[in-house]
């Protein structure tokens, strides 16, 4: 999430929390309007210990689709260069063309898929190059041995990749359904609406301002939390980023120059077909 708008949310809640006790507190009887204080702050606090139980859970579930998301991205890099090395021991007239690809795939995936999941608009769209890869594998006829193995090994590496891929996919669609927001808002709409009537026009300003803006911003700030960690692509602090497949380009290079692959790619440098 983007702090500087995280910050101007929390501000503006705040302010409106502020102004409203403060507006509230003019007409209100001295020591508020609780006749028992007691038995009020009593039920303040199942209230807050209701909404602070049941966003940890939401927190959890967000959390752990973050870290799947993370996870995925990851396993999916390393599977990226895992396939480039089993490729050389292919074939030798399919060889260049499933390396090549797979820098296709790896390019794709930094500059095409990660700019859509930012956007929300990633779907259930196949990576092309991923139904390329599997068009040029089905012309390989393993000969030896080693190829054979190699041939088994691709496979697995390739459910691996599609597995991890589903996993980085799984978070930009977000995790926290419609249902639970609106449960979250509305409690914390009680929790700051039973704030209020702790309006006392027998304490200072200052007393009362503090009250209620320490409240509203642990709440507001757990909310904003949430929705960065159900929206891990979102440009901001913490935002998921394709650090590991960018890594994974270059180590790509790199072993083409070391292999003295100067095959031509079949893609330009954003992963579009020639």
């Amino acid at each position: 999430m983007n702090v500087i708008w995280g910050l101007l949310v929390l501000a503006v809640a705040v302010g409106v929390a502020v102004a409203a006790m403060l507006l509230i507190r003019r007409s209100a009887p001295e020591g508020s309007y609780f006749a028992d204080g007691d038995r009020a702050s009593g039920v303040f606090g199942v209230l807050a210990t209701g909404f602070a139980i049941f966003a940890g859970f939401v927190i959890f579930l967000a959390f752990t689709s973050y870290d799947q998301s993370r996870s995925g991205g990851e396993a999916e890099a390393l599977a990226v260069v895992q396939q480039y090395e089993t490729a050389q021991f292919l074939p030798a007239d399919v060889r260049e063309r499933l390396a090549g690809e797979l820098v296709c795939y790896a390019r794709s995936v930094v500059y095409q898929e990660w700019p859509r999941m930012k956007n929300g608009t990633a779907g259930d769209a196949i990576n092309p190059w991923g139904v390329a890869l599997f068009r040029s594998l089905q012309t390989v006829s393993p000969d030896t041995p080693a190829e054979e193995a190699a041939y088994g090994k691709w496979l697995d590496q390739t459910s691996d990749r599609e597995e991890a891929r589903r996993d980085r996919l799984h978070g930009a669609a977000g995790i926290i359904p419609t249902s639970l927001w609106l449960v979250l808002f509305l409690v914390a709409g009680v929790v700051f609406s039973y704030m209020l009537f702790f309006a006392d026009s027998g304490e200072r300003a200052v007393s009362q301002a503090m009250l209620i803006g320490s409240a509203t911003t642990v709440v507001v700030a757990t909310l904003l939390a949430m929705y960065a960690l159900d929206n891990p692509y979102q440009e901001g602090v913490g935002s998921i980023r394709p650090v590991a497949m960018e890594r994974s380009i270059g180590i790509l290079e790199e072993a083409r120059g070391i292999l003295d692959d100067d095959s031509a790619v079949p893609c330009d440098e954003r992963g579009e077909a020639r």
